[in-house]
């Protein structure tokens, strides 16, 4: 890396000292770094989110953000937009935002709208306690071609890791009074890359998948597993996985915030919730038997119901097809599929997500 590309920025964000900053950098050799970006992205393919990681990698390489945070979410926002996604700044005080246009529905965390368009906050989690009422924040504005592209949080896949990188876990639950035992394959990375990923729609979160070696070690023993039973019986086999083979606890007490588990982070920690459960179940029964779903939000739960050829218990009708409920998070009783608890049968709720394989 050329050294004409460390600048170093003091003092408090300002339109001035933030332009100053940006026409240094921009005057520097920093195509080296963005073709070593651009080469990995070419490459690798890795979805926006997986992208940004690696930029913050880059950043923190350049300026660690325990030395200069300031001078570190400039870097980052930089080598964003030279990579062609739509990004900017806003600052008050000694407050720096950064934030990239994205066209998805994104919650928890703030949104800025600029000339119509939305833009997520990246760096929100830094701060946490900003009173936008009281603080105002001003917009860095800044006029260079390039930095047009939206922003997507959807993962579609996640990076190759080493298999040496991986621990085992072991996992263990009853079914009908018979113990099954897993050793699952998974990587500490994963909580690395997800660790600010934000609230995303259900779609999205529900069909990020495992990685390469976590899949191996935990798909081919499940389908073997249910090998030859029925697929209803094979779902409720599922169903129970997911409900007795791992600890409930709300995110509240587990993170202290909202925060949607992908199904290799609910395989990953040792407590989840039914938002977590449902977003497992959904990727097991789709992986193996790939059967239309719908997920159904209560106002303080969530669960999964799944379409057979026959529908089980009380149904789900939507859209004239019905719908077997089954509920993959451990309730007072012990419930069987096509069953709801009481509190559940007449309280209101949304389809939040239809599921139609693509056969």
């Amino acid at each position: 890396m050329d050294r004409s590309f460390i600048t170093d920025f003091t003092g408090v964000p300002s339109q001035s000292a933030i332009d100053s900053f940006y026409q240094k950098v921009e005057k520097s050799n920093y195509i080296s770094v963005l073709n070593a970006l651009n080469i990995y992205k070419e490459k690798y393919k890795p979805d926006d989110w997986l992208y940004y990681q690696l930029i913050r990698k880059t950043a923190q390489q350049i300026s660690p953000k325990a030395e200069n945070y300031k001078r570190y979410t400039l870097y980052k926002w930089f080598l964003l937009i030279k990579s062609g996604y739509d990004a900017m700044l806003t600052f008050a005080g000694d407050q720096l935002l950064f934030y990239v246009r994205s066209d998805e529905n994104i919650y928890n965390i703030p949104t800025h709208i600029y000339h119509g368009k939305q833009y997520v906050c990246l760096n929100f989690h830094d701060y946490k306690n900003i009173d936008f009422v009281k603080d105002k924040f001003s917009a860095f504005i800044i006029d260079f071609s390039g930095g047009k592209n939206a922003f997507s949080y959807k993962i579609t896949h996640l990076p190759d890791f080493r298999p040496g990188d991986y621990l085992e876990k072991d996992i263990r639950f009853n079914y009908y009074d018979q113990d099954y035992y897993f050793r699952v394959k998974l990587n500490p990375e994963i909580k690395a890359i997800f660790i600010n990923y934000p609230v995303v729609d259900y779609e999205s979160y529900f069909n990020i998948p495992l990685s390469n070696q976590t899949y191996k070690s935990l798909i081919p023993v499940l389908k073997r597993s249910v090998k030859g039973l029925s697929k209803k019986n094979g779902v409720d086999y599922l169903m129970r996985f997911t409900r007795y083979a791992f600890l409930f606890e709300p995110d509240s007490l587990t993170f202290g915030m909202e925060k949607r588990l992908s199904p290799e982070q609910t395989l990953l920690y040792d407590y989840s919730d039914c938002e977590d459960r449902a977003a497992l179940f959904f990727y097991l029964v789709r992986e193996i038997y790939d059967l239309p779903m719908i997920v159904l939000v209560f106002p303080t739960h969530v669960t999964v119901a799944v379409k057979f050829d026959k529908p089980i218990g009380t149904p789900i009708i939507y859209n004239g097809v019905a719908y077997t409920v089954c509920e993959p998070t451990p309730q007072k009783e012990d419930l069987n599929l096509g069953q709801l608890m009481p509190q559940h049968r007449k309280a209101p709720y949304e389809i939040a997500y239809v599921y139609a394989p693509k056969h």
